[in-house]
């Protein structure tokens, strides 16, 4: 099966795209990386609305759902932008809706939210350690993506009364941030420590909006380890025409051409298999779950595996800070793990599936 976009969704690709090319040139992603601070992309980010593409306008955004943000994850892992604070914004976003106007300073002004829940495990999992009483939050809760730089703090806790969700500030009294170097340069990570934290309950079905956020963010990693995989393979195949070897292009060998094809292959396939899960987590189909799974466990597989794929076609230059590559790489490798590895969705599709009778 092809996935066939819509002529908005295609503009809206191409837009974005264009606009990556423009605010986040390879050279200038990699002067942010050195210096350690994306926070005048994410400015310019919020300043020129793509912080509110993908959100309803009932909540404040231009409109669109999980389909369009999917496309723009995917131009982020294309362009290896920094993108770890709109990732993150686009995960919790749901469960802030209706709690005063946090929701829409996250849109309009590009206030950073994230889900305190370990970066490594699906959001569902847990509370991560945390536990509320009276409004006061206290625990700990390990490589939370995107609260190196988050504003808002989305926290599950456990206290007498079963699984809550609270807000808290992460400025607040009581609130220990400490962030942490990932793999991954182009996202960020921290530590989050409570210590009688002062937090707000949120009105919601914590369990539901937890579950719901992991199926968002298994479709939002997948799409960005699309982008990965599709600019890898472009990085290869130039890499192979430049490149000879006894006089000749390595792209005219065999092996090569054989390596190519598996990076375009795996490419096309993921494209469906994200786009798919990404309308039927949007519109609630009664197997969201198998399918947010299917693209969470195949698609950041076959990201992995191009990586290293895509590293071999580059020989020893693939590993050099010089070369882009290793951003992709690193890139899709974190993908693999964040939000669960695939071996813990693979579980939810063998669990989804129905049992059968043989004979």
């Amino acid at each position: 099966m092809r996935w066939q976009l819509s002529d908005e969704q295609e503009l809206l690709c191409s837009t974005f795209r264009s606009w990556l090319d423009r605010a986040a040139p390879m050279a200038d992603t990699r002067a942010l990386l050195d210096a350690g601070d994306p926070g005048q992309f994410e400015q310019t980010l919020a300043g020129e609305g793509w912080t509110s593409v993908g959100f309803s306008e009932d909540w404040g955004g231009q409109g669109g759902g999980l389909v369009e943000l999917a496309l723009l994850a995917e131009q982020f892992g294309r362009a290896a932008a920094p993108s770890g604070v709109w990732q993150s914004s686009a995960i919790a976003l749901p469960a802030l809706v209706g709690f005063g106007d946090v929701a829409a300073r996250v849109l309009d002004e590009g206030e950073a939210a994230c889900l305190v829940v370990p970066g490594d495990q699906a959001i569902d999992r847990g509370s991560g350690g945390v536990r509320g009483e009276e409004a006061a939050l206290n625990g700990a809760v390990t490589s939370v993506l995107g609260a190196d730089r988050a504003r808002h703090l989305v926290v599950p806790a456990v206290g007498a009364d079963g699984l809550r969700l609270f807000h808290v500030e992460a400025g607040a009294d009581g609130v220990q941030v400490r962030p942490r170097t990932l793999l991954d340069p182009t996202r960020g990570a921290a530590d989050v420590t409570f210590a009688g934290a002062p937090a707000a309950e949120l009105a919601c079905d914590p369990a539901e909006v937890l579950r719901e956020a992991a199926l968002r963010a298994a479709v939002l990693v997948s799409a960005d380890s699309l982008g990965a995989i599709d600019r890898m393979r472009e990085l290869a195949v130039e890499y192979s025409k430049q490149r000879k070897q006894f006089g000749v292009p390595i792209g005219s060998f065999q092996a090569v051409k054989h390596a190519a094809s598996d990076l375009l292959v795996q490419a096309e396939a993921a494209r469906s298999i994200v786009y798919y899960a990404a309308a039927s987590v949007d519109e609630q189909h009664d197997e969201r779950v198998l399918h947010a799974a299917t693209a969470k466990a195949q698609v950041t597989s076959a990201g992995a595996e191009a990586a290293d794929t895509a590293l071999t076609m580059h020989g020893a230059i693939g590993y050099t800070w010089e070369h882009d590559l290793h951003l992709f790489y690193k890139r899709a490798k974190l993908n693999e793990h964040l939000s669960g590895a695939p071996k813990d969705w693979n579980e939810r599709i063998a669990a989804a599936l129905p049992l059968l009778a043989v004979g």
